[in-house]
């Protein structure tokens, strides 16, 4: 996981069409994906919704010469979750159904119905592309950018702020861990090692996790002490020069939200 966070940041760092996209353009399209699919009243018309805005991300990956194979990684990586609440809403839908058909019965007195599973089934789409969207977003934009299209937005100062800290506290905390991997590793130190005692092991884990914690909170306590005398304060606020968007950006925008806006109401005109 934390091999991960690093790994992120480097795939932001392509050359690529998407990627030398301004962040507020490729901001704008994400989110605005996110609330049409989000918004979109349940019904038949979800399934062809899915297959517009699965065609846009497909296209976008495409462009943006990100390997499927790793999208498709960090993909899995966060299905579980949403698997997890999937499956509360088969078995216990919230929805009640007055004659609902019952697919299957497991026991103690759980009954599947097809319309818990459809509604699932909507859900579910709904959720991956969601999340398609915004690991796209992470994998072609950098955290910096990131920060500089949410400001020129209109995103509060203090906020952008305060997210660039976590950030960055984010990579100490990963920097830490590795020196600190390195160190076990050169003690011929094995987590897994089952010749050792797991008393021992879980002993020396749970020391190993302190003391990163310890390092990296004395670590931010010296960054926090140097911004102070640089000048970092409460008054303080990010300086984010103006930028223009460019014609092929406005170009790009106009044809992603003439999607995102048109594909919906395309399907609610024709279901």
């Amino acid at each position: 996981m934390i091999e991960d966070l690093f790994e992120i940041e480097r795939l932001a760092y392509g050359d690529s069409p998407v990627h030398r996209l301004d962040a507020r353009v490729k901001i704008v399209i994400c989110f605005s994906a996110i609330v049409a699919l989000v918004s979109f009243p349940r019904g038949e018309g979800t399934f062809m919704l899915a297959l517009t805005f699965a065609s846009l991300l497909a296209l976008l990956l495409a462009v943006s010469r990100v390997r499927v194979r790793t999208f498709l990684l960090r993909m899995l990586a966060i299905l579980p979750f949403g698997l997890s609440i999937l499956l509360f809403q088969v078995l216990f839908p919230a929805t009640p159904v007055v004659s609902p058909i019952v697919v299957a019965t497991l026991p103690f007195g759980i009954a599947l119905t097809a319309e818990a599973l459809e509604l699932a089934a909507q859900v579910g789409i709904r959720f991956v592309l969601c999340i398609g969207f915004i690991i796209l977003l992470s994998s072609t934009t950098t955290i910096q950018d990131l920060l500089m299209g949410a400001r020129r937005l209109g995103f509060p100062s203090e906020f952008t702020l305060i997210l660039g800290m976590m950030t960055r506290y984010l990579f100490v905390f990963g920097q830490m861990f590795f020196r600190v991997r390195n160190a076990l590793a050169t003690r011929c130190f094995d987590p897994f090692d089952r010749s050792l005692p797991y008393a021992y092991r879980i002993r020396q884990m749970g020391n190993t996790i302190g003391t990163m914690f310890i390092r990296s909170y004395e670590q931010g306590e010296r960054t926090y002490t140097a911004m102070l005398c640089r000048g970092y304060g409460k008054d303080a606020f990010l300086f984010v020069p103006r930028k223009p968007l460019t014609a092929p950006e406005w170009g790009t925008l106009a044809a992603c939200m003439a999607v995102v806006i048109g594909g919906p109401a395309a399907v609610l005109l024709f279901s």
